[in-house]
């Protein structure tokens, strides 16, 4: 069978094998790559694409966002998956809990799930899939279902929930994680979690490295007492306020519990999340040479990297982990730049100003925590990674092949045959200055506001559909939920 139905020609094609780009053709049939070679013959039938010379990176894979948590889930699944094709990502994993925010209704997730995938069905126009928070007993009862019935193989703990606001002073956490009466969310609840993926793990052998528990780390207590003494200082002010009321020591502690009770309980498969200072990373790296048998990974976001507690827009940079002060993020560059850094993010929320900003809109502790960003991971990492020593290949590692292995995504992460023809095409010497009315996200402001950034997403591909041509969204929506962990053909 010779035919093709998409042949790009004249591209770089950018792996995760090889520092650098090769020249080369794209073939694409049936929504998988066919072939990837120079003067690929196209064929009658096929639709020609002529890259012009630009890069061809693997579509991807970011593997922390927030759809539905501060609007309605399906209008996100539609809006934020628009501004994540315009990044190039092809696949978005999203995390969801019980609770407020997202659905707002507790409950078992064999009820709760199926509410979610029916949200968001017809509705993206890049692939996605869910990571979930056990937050009670019956949710861990629940993980075994959830692999085998729902196809959700990763799993999180928020670890300053139990005792701490979402947005940074204290708050009533019951009514919040919308728990049962009786339970808590504790450092117990977080080792039963833990037992219980490692049972699933146990249970599916041939699923295991592909089950694994992601952590937010961060101390409540320590955040709690550290905000407090902020507040009552008054000498800080925005971004810099809620840098020092959730200090980096607070990641630090998080990070070395967590590492103990995935060592106490035989659960190799850890995720260390959108670590975002100096002492967050070595706290991950110590505890990788403490407990050598824990496959730990570790996540930055491209937010963390791009902007400081100076740089950002105001309050609309507030997020957990906070953004940090420069030193942070040179230091986290340092730890993409020697190996440690396992994959960057976005860690998307989108959250218009309505709901982001209280009275006064500049206090920072009354805002809401997060925004939007997927549009900007690509193109940030190209911009700001490429100077500093990065290479292309690996930046195709940071943000598709790796955590599409980690997260059982069996045909995604890379441009090669047999997988799904998921790619975009990138301009890396075509400054722009970010806007966020630009962005096809219903998120009217951005932290990067004002920033030049000197790659840009052209066009995206998703199974050899384009999404995205000459950076506007096109057609009607494609994507489909992924159900992990998903084998390669």
């Amino acid at each position: 069978m010779t035919g093709f139905d998409l042949v790009v020609k004249n591209a770089r094609v950018v792996s995760h094998e090889h520092d650098r780009p090769r020249e080369a053709d794209i073939a694409v049939r049936d929504g998988r790559v066919a072939r990837v070679a120079p003067a690929i013959a196209p064929g009658p039938d096929a639709e020609v694409v002529d890259a012009e010379g630009r890069l061809a990176f693997p579509g991807v894979v970011d593997a922390h966002q927030h759809w539905g948590i501060y609007n309605e889930l399906s209008l996100d699944a539609a809006s934020e998956s628009r501004a994540s094709a315009q990044g190039g990502v092809t696949t978005a994993l999203s995390y969801v809990r019980t609770g407020q925010y997202y659905l707002n209704k507790g409950g078992p997730y064999g009820e709760f799930f199926p509410e979610v995938l029916a949200a968001t069905e017809g509705r993206a126009y890049v692939d996605y899939g869910f990571h979930l928070a056990p937050m009670s007993r019956g949710h861990i009862d629940e993980i075994p279902a959830l692999i085998e019935d729902f196809g959700v193989s990763s799993f999180k703990i928020f670890m300053f929930y139990g005792s701490h606001g979402l947005h940074g002073r204290s708050a009533d956490q019951s009514s919040f994680l919308m728990t049962p009466e009786g339970e808590r969310y504790d450092y117990a609840h977080f080792e039963f979690v833990m037992r219980g993926v490692q049972a699933a793990r146990e249970r599916f052998p041939e699923l295991a490295d592909r089950i694994s528990l992601s952590l937010h780390c961060e101390t409540a207590e320590i955040m709690t007492a550290y905000t407090r003494m902020v507040e009552e200082a008054g000498d800080l002010s925005g971004l810099a306020a809620y840098h020092a009321s959730r200090p980096p020591h607070s990641e630090g502690l998080a990070v070395s519990i967590a590492a103990y009770l995935a060592h106490e309980t035989e659960l190799p498969t850890i995720n260390l999340l959108h670590l975002s200072s100096r002492k967050a990373l070595d706290a991950a790296v110590r505890m990788g040479r403490a407990f050598p048998h824990i496959d730990f990974r570790r996540e930055v976001t491209v937010g963390h990297l791009l902007a400081d507690i100076t740089t950002a827009r105001g309050p609309g940079g507030k997020v957990n982990p906070p953004l940090r002060p420069r030193e942070d993020v040179e230091a986290l560059w340092e730890y993409v730049l020697d190996g440690t850094v396992d994959w960057v993010v976005s860690d998307h929320a989108c959250c218009r100003e309505e709901v982001k900003f209280g009275d006064p809109a500049d206090d920072v502790f009354l805002a809401k925590s997060g925004f939007g960003g997927a549009e900007y991971l690509l193109p940030g990492l190209v911009t700001e990674g490429i100077p500093r020593g990065l290479s292309y290949g690996r930046i195709a590692a940071l943000t598709s092949w790796n955590p599409a292995q980690r997260y059982g995504l069996g045909t995604k992460g890379a441009i090669a045959p047999g997988l799904d023809a998921d790619f975009c095409l990138v301009s890396d010497d075509d400054p722009w200055i970010v806007r966020a009315a630009d962005s096809e996200s219903t998120q009217e402001y951005t932290p990067f506001e004002g920033f030049e950034l000197t790659a840009r997403v052209t066009d995206t591909f998703l199974r050899g559909r384009r999404v995205l041509r000459s950076g506007k969204v096109v057609g009607e929506p494609s994507g489909a939920y992924l159900s992990r962990p998903s084998a390669r053909p």
